[in-house]
């Protein structure tokens, strides 16, 4: 943590991270041409006007697949957008895995803003930004053979081919694996990591599933206690909530889904912004007057036409892109648990001695 760039924030912040664009050269074998118009309104009619600044957390350009020019041509007016951001306070942009080549490139119009990792400093309190990959052993060093072969099998052989990128996102075993050893790492360090790579949201270590699950809880509890008009409403938002929790498992999840759940105890210390090439929307974590929040950018139609978030959306005024906010929490709150959390867990022996070998060089 100690190379980490540091940044100052308090209560009055307004910063917003997103993660893995994946950004290729704007042609049909590009996979964030699907949400780019959402994306640039989403930033550009709510984050900039707010005045939120903005963190890129890894994984923005395809350098698998498309070359740096060809990915300039394609979205060179979204590097103007990023760069307006500066305007409110600060504007950084985490490499990844996928965009890693972008130290070696001449002219790279961001490179001024590209670090490996940032420390968010809140108070006396650490929120450490890095892009995951760093927790996955052959991706730790980009010159091995395994690191070298991935890359010309993606760009070469991948992309003419219309193969999409079916990496450690599209493996849940892998990325649990991942989750796990950053989960340890912020346990044993008492901080907040804010990761991407794996592409599934998390929030205070839950996943959508575990959150699905665990709303549907709170409002069956509610239920009996609550009148005849929230009774209805609670009905509604039940059966919205059981709509998303039956889509999670028809995406092919059925033998390997697993929740965010890392132990019998969850800690809430990793929080991962998801992704932008989503077939539905993107995801991306907020930071804004002293809370952390997870939420979800869409298009307002879902699957056979129906919005299953029509109870929690709001749109961005009438471009028919709606935000819905997944969960929220007070940072206070959340570094409260942490700290009594893993006191308990390192007291009661649940971690071993040996040190985590989590890997980025700034840990």
């Amino acid at each position: 943590m100690e190379s980490a760039r540091p940044v100052p924030i308090d209560n009055s912040s307004r910063v917003v991270v997103f993660s893995d664009l994946h950004m290729g050269d704007g042609s049909r074998k590009d996979e964030f041409l699907r949400n780019s118009e959402l994306l640039e309104t989403v930033l550009e009619n709510h984050y900039l006007t707010k005045r939120f600044s903005l963190v890129l957390n890894g994984d923005i350009e395809e350098l698998m697949k498309f070359t740096s020019r060809s990915i300039e041509r394609g979205w060179g007016r979204f590097y103007d957008l990023f760069l307006r951001f500066r305007e409110n306070g600060f504007f950084w942009k985490i490499y990844g895995n996928h965009d890693l080549g972008l130290l070696q490139e001449k002219g790279y119009r961001l490179m001024p803003w590209l670090v490996e990792s940032i420390a968010f400093r809140y108070g006396v309190n650490t929120i450490l930004l890095f892009h995951g990959h760093q927790a996955s052993e052959f991706l730790k060093n980009p010159c091995s053979l395994i690191s070298r072969l991935l890359f010309y099998l993606l760009r070469y052989i991948a992309k003419p081919a219309g193969i999409r990128n079916y990496s450690v996102s599209h493996k849940s075993r892998k990325r649990y694996a991942i989750e796990q050893a950053v989960y340890d790492f912020s346990n044993r360090t008492g901080i907040i990591s804010i990761i991407g790579h794996t592409h599934r949201p998390l929030f205070e270590s839950l996943s959508k599933v575990d959150y699905l699950n665990y709303h549907i809880e709170d409002l069956c509890r509610a239920y009996p206690s609550a009148d005849p008009e929230r009774r209805v409403q609670i009905e509604t938002e039940i059966g919205s909530l059981k709509d998303e929790l039956d889509a999670c498992y028809r995406k092919g999840f059925r033998k390997s889904l697993r929740t965010g759940r890392y132990a019998n105890l969850t800690i809430p210390s990793i929080f991962n912004s998801g992704c932008a090439i989503g077939k539905r929307g993107v995801t991306a974590i907020e930071i804004e007057d002293g809370m952390i929040r997870l939420v979800y950018w869409h298009k307002g139609l879902m699957e056979g036409g129906v919005s299953s978030d029509a109870c929690f959306s709001e749109e961005l005024g009438k471009s028919g892109f709606f935000r819905v906010v997944l969960n929220e929490d007070r940072l206070d709150y959340v570094f409260s648990r942490i700290r009594l959390l893993s006191r308990s867990q390192h007291e009661s022996g649940a971690y071993e001695e040996e040190a985590l070998n989590v890997a980025p060089t700034f840990i």
